[in-house]
């Protein structure tokens, strides 16, 4: 790592664009007086976020970490850490994060800090990173860097964070896994959380509009109202999620969504088998907040526009709490399938704005157009 020739350490955070780069400003209005007050001895940092896609066309830590070394090569920077919403992994370990010592270089995946409280981990992580990078190192006897294992949120007791090897033609000297069927369900939480699904309900406009009137024609048709009546709870549950699985899977098709990975390795397979979970995980969950969306929407108007004695004359049941509910369930699920539907009038950009692969190709598009030009803040 080069020393700041004026007393201040420079530390550059190289986030991909979209959700790294929120991280990565987030990070950065706090990281300096951070820094200063744990590192002690009077040190100053100044933290820059550089925002491009670094990960463009590859997925290969080694290479990565070789970009980001020569990216810095051309920047005053002391320290880089690089923050990207891919799963990196390595050997068949899913990698949490990759440090340079030598060079004053960190890899952080996002996905591998989970979904939950990420802006904190990431905070804590970006923190300890700088930390041991710009710290010294004690040496082993081959010469490489040896570190005690980091607090926080590269390991601990209850987080399924462990050292891993690192191979001698990499460039990074520590590495940090996550392993374990936990280590596995945290990196996929993480992935959806990169996903934002809500972002698929917002672009679901045209497929909502179709479902709300769908709903609010099948509210007012006596034979719905027979229908729902005499539909059990299991089979309103069948109709449910029927509905909601008919709309992920039209989603995933009509918008090519599914991954298909086109080497053989192990490792692409990996990736491939975590892409598409992320995905129908993803898609599920803006499936399902729609489908509650429409049942909350179809209840508030059947109260509104429901008769109670016209209701009853026709179904010969009295129009009751029960009856409003059922009734709004199984026009939900009606209202879904025309929903579904109407998702095929959407652009594919609406749609496919949640996965990774359109991410990819909006990042590789972004690296052709702007010519090596850099976002800087």
């Amino acid at each position: 790592m080069r020393e700041s020739s004026q007393g201040v350490t420079v530390v550059a955070l190289l986030a991909d664009p979209d959700a790294p780069t929120d991280v990565a400003r987030r990070i950065a209005r706090m990281l300096p007086d951070r820094l200063a007050e744990k590192a002690g001895q009077g040190r100053r940092f100044d933290v820059k976020v550089v925002s491009e896609p670094f990960t463009s066309g590859t997925e290969d830590p080694h290479t990565l970490m070789r970009r980001i070394m020569e990216r810095a090569s051309a920047e005053n920077w002391d320290i880089v850490v690089a923050l990207t919403d891919l799963p990196l992994h390595s050997h068949g370990r899913r990698i949490l994060v990759d440090l340079s010592h030598e060079h004053g270089l960190a890899l952080l995946s996002l996905p591998s800090l989970g979904g939950l409280r990420l802006q904190t981990r990431a905070r804590r992580a970006v923190e300890e990173a700088v930390l041991g990078l710009a710290g010294p190192q004690a040496t082993g006897a081959e010469g490489l860097p040896r570190s005690q294992p980091l607090p926080g949120p590269f390991a601990g007791r209850l987080a399924p964070v462990h050292r891993g090897q690192v191979g001698d033609e990499e460039a990074a000297d520590l590495r940090y896994i996550v392993s374990g069927p936990r280590g596995y369900l945290r990196v996929l939480v993480g992935m959806v959380r990169a996903n934002r699904p809500w972002r698929l309900v917002s672009g679901l406009s045209k497929a909502l509009a179709a479902a709300l009137a769908t709903g609010a024609i099948a509210t007012l048709d006596s034979t719905t109202w027979s229908l729902s009546g005499a539909l059990s709870a299991p089979r309103l549950v069948i109709a449910m999620v029927g509905s909601v699985g008919l709309m992920i899977g039209w989603l995933i098709v009509d918008g090519e969504l599914w991954h298909r990975s086109t080497e053989g390795s192990p490792e692409a397979r990996q990736r491939a088998r975590l892409y598409n979970t992320s995905t129908v995980l993803t898609v599920g969950i803006g499936a399902l907040v729609c489908y509650v969306g429409l049942m909350v929407i179809n209840l508030v108007w059947a109260l509104f526009i429901l008769n109670d004695r016209v209701f009853a004359s026709t179904t010969g049941t009295p129009l009751h709490a029960t009856e409003y509910l059922t009734l709004s369930w199984f026009v939900a699920s009606v209202a879904t399938v025309a929903g579904a539907l109407g998702s095929g009038l959407e652009s594919d950009e609406a749609i496919r704005a949640a996965t990774y692969s359109t991410r990819e190709e909006q990042r590789r598009h972004m690296l052709q157009g702007d010519h090596g030009d850099q976002l800087v803040t």
